[in-house]
């Protein structure tokens, strides 16, 4: 039987995501639009027999800590915005996050996320020691790679919290098409995180971007992320689908189709075949990790130690308390695909690999 043309177009793409040869931008767009199971199927096959290539069977595990919810930025689709009075306000001390990383370290991660809103405190007169303080802590005291995800700070903070022995620094522009932009983040600078994310390579670190999915991106959108991710040498891609937020100007956006973040993930598998993809578990909970891993991601984020009063940042409270988020939580369902947590030092061995790769030298 004579294939369709999309099935040749779609084995034709597949074969030379395998042999690992570049796609072009509208093969890229042609798969993003795929809705027939049989051919999503094969994309996600496809990604993990690459992902598998490179990590076998082995998964990475990150802990969250929120550290504070507030921030100065009325971004359009962010429950946290400045504006919102719905969200409980917390910014946690020395000592609570301390406590709370070492609950995740005695669990299993591999690393710790700290992530925080451009919290006003620390954008006033520009005073970053607090913060650089708690990461020097937390680094101390974990002995595990830190990721620091707090917004668009001053260049010359950077540097500090590269001395701190951070190994990531996320900042997410969630979209590369500038009007989105714009939309997304009213008041704030396209340029300044993209520079933020290549002043942070300079100084050694890891960089994470993120792309939201569902909030007016198309497919050529996702596309032109994809080439900007390649030209910052991005180590780690996240695609999360939006969650429409309460007391935000997004609240009654539809709800987006979760195919395409799966999709998402999947594409940057075919392109990325060496790099972290996380599932993250901000959005779904623990019901979405199974789909997310399929399509071949291999970092399970946004684990948060129960018991603490921390927060997600999608979904504030899902799969939290009832300690679903963590760990033991998730090892069940690694193994019903057939994937173990890493150890600790396959994970510094990644990270260590890594950086040799991008000319960074011994961290």
């Amino acid at each position: 039987m004579k294939p369709s043309e999309s099935e040749y177009n779609l084995n034709t793409i597949l074969a030379k995501a395998h042999r690992e040869e570049r796609l072009e931008r509208e093969e890229i767009v042609f798969l993003l639009g795929l809705t027939r199971k049989s051919e999503v199927d094969a994309v996600f096959r496809t990604a993990g027999h690459l992902r598998n290539r490179y990590f076998s069977d082995r998964v990475f595990l990150y802990g969250f800590l929120y550290i504070s919810t507030f921030c100065r930025n009325q971004c359009s689709f962010c429950y946290y915005r400045s504006s919102n009075a719905l969200p409980e306000r917390y910014r946690r001390d020395t000592a609570e996050i301390i406590e709370a990383a070492q609950s995740l370290v005695d669990s299993g991660v591999h690393l710790i996320d700290l992530t925080l809103g451009e919290d006003p405190l620390y954008f006033k007169d520009q005073n970053f020691e607090p913060l650089i303080q708690l990461v020097n802590a937390v680094r101390q005291v974990t002995d595990l790679p830190v990721m620091i995800s707090p917004g668009a700070i001053p260049a010359d903070v950077l540097p500090k919290l590269a001395r701190c022995g951070v190994s990531w620094y996320a900042c997410y522009q969630e979209t590369h098409n500038r009007q989105l932009f714009s939309r997304l983040r009213p008041g704030q600078n396209y340029e300044t995180r993209l520079e933020n994310k290549t002043l942070a390579a300079k100084l050694g670190l890891l960089t994470e971007e993120g792309l939201l999915c569902g909030i007016g991106e198309t497919a050529q959108d996702i596309a032109e992320s994809i080439e900007a991710m390649r030209l910052l040498q991005v180590s780690q891609m996240r695609a999360m689908t939006f969650v429409p937020q309460a007391g935000t100007p997004m609240a009654d956006w539809e709800k987006p189709d979760p195919l395409r973040e799966l999709l998402i993930i999947a594409v940057l598998r075919l392109i990325f075949p060496d790099r972290l993809i996380p599932a993250s578990l901000d959005v779904d909970g623990l019901a979405g990790l199974h789909s997310r891993l399929a399509a071949g991601a291999n970092v399970v984020t946004s684990l948060v130690p129960p018991d603490f009063g921390l927060a997600g940042v999608a979904q504030k409270s899902l799969d939290i308390a009832d300690s679903r988020r963590t760990t033991a939580g998730i090892l069940p369902e690694l193994e019903k695909l057939g994937l173990h947590a890493a150890s600790a030092e396959d994970y510094l061995t990644w990270l260590e690999d890594r950086r040799q790769q991008i000319g960074f030298g011994p961290g």
